[in-house]
């Protein structure tokens, strides 16, 4: 006879994760998931088994705002290695081609220009990017083909260079949604006649979500009674849109999927998307048009 399923717990809100190095974000969500015995979880945005930082994880009702985050900013601290260009465009893939150059530091700064602004950038070929419903590394890893990337529109508002030792670049960026960190390092080996690869790679911010926030998940293995304590506010994956207070009364009309009529102070200063919270609970994600607050997202919470 098999045993009863454990019962799991309504917990809504965030965890902003600092991934280790060498856990997948599925995995890691399932460990925290399992810890905090939370019924519905989900993660913004993935990063790469090699890579360490910021992995936003969403419970419960948070889940509803996870598009929110995935559309944020993200910044990231990376190491190019120069002279040797991978499969993979990191540490983990076969060498495909490699040089005896290596590029002066003023001729990285140069370079850097070109890497800034909205440009079009090929994915690598071990992403999570869908080719015909199936993601692009399993189709590297499984069968073996070389799949054809389409070049995509990412927008990359700042990269610097922080130091250099003749063989390493350390980098610094911050970029929009969809920006591959080790497609910048391919490209820039290219661009520098040397190739290069992201020899190590940490995600420093995901939109509202930092390395002040975060936990690692150390900690939140070593006192699994404590964890909820780590769990923020729905309300912080919000926290770029505008925040609009409302009565009880709003609150359930908005439960009932109608719009609400907002005026003066509570008015913010333009259109567009917004939230709306009663007293300390979000109650729903919608737009701001002519004067009303018309609901999109709403969240089952009890109200007070």
């Amino acid at each position: 006879m098999n045993a009863p399923k454990k019962h799991r717990a309504d917990v809504h809100g965030w965890i902003a994760l600092d991934k280790p190095v060498g856990v997948t974000s599925t995995h890691a969500l399932a460990i925290v998931r399992r810890i905090l015995n939370a019924k519905k979880a989900g993660h913004a945005g993935t990063l790469d088994p090699l890579a360490s930082g910021i992995l936003p994880l969403a419970f419960g009702e948070a889940t509803k705002t996870v598009p929110y985050v995935v559309d944020g900013e993200k910044a990231y601290a990376f190491t190019v290695s120069f002279g040797q260009e991978t499969d993979t465009d990191d540490g983990e893939g076969q060498i495909v081609a490699s040089s005896d150059k290596r590029p002066l530091q003023a001729e990285i700064e140069a370079a850097l220009a070109a890497f800034t602004g909205v440009i079009d950038q090929i994915p690598p070929r071990y992403s999570a990017i869908k080719i015909d419903g199936e993601r692009a590394y399993d189709l590297a890893r499984r069968d073996g083909l070389v799949v054809e990337m389409q070049p995509r529109k990412v927008e990359i508002h700042t990269l610097r260079l922080i130091s250099y030792d003749g063989q390493k670049a350390q980098l610094v960026a911050e970029c929009g949604k969809g920006t591959y960190v080790r497609a910048i390092a391919r490209d820039l080996g290219r661009k520098l006649g040397c190739y290069g690869y992201v020899s190590a790679l940490r995600r420093t911010r995901v939109g509202p979500f930092n390395e002040q926030n975060a936990i690692s998940l150390a900690a939140l293995e070593a006192d699994p009674a404590g964890a909820l304590a780590a769990v923020l506010g729905i309300d912080v994956g919000l926290a770029e849109l505008p925040r609009l207070t409302i009565s009880r009364d709003g609150a359930n009309r908005l439960h009932r999927g109608q719009s609400i009529l907002i005026r003066g102070a509570e008015l913010p200063p333009a259109e567009g998307q917004a939230y709306a919270v009663c007293g300390r609970v979000v109650v729903a994600v919608g737009r701001i048009e002519r004067g009303e607050f018309v609901p999109g997202r709403v969240f089952n919470l009890p109200v007070g």
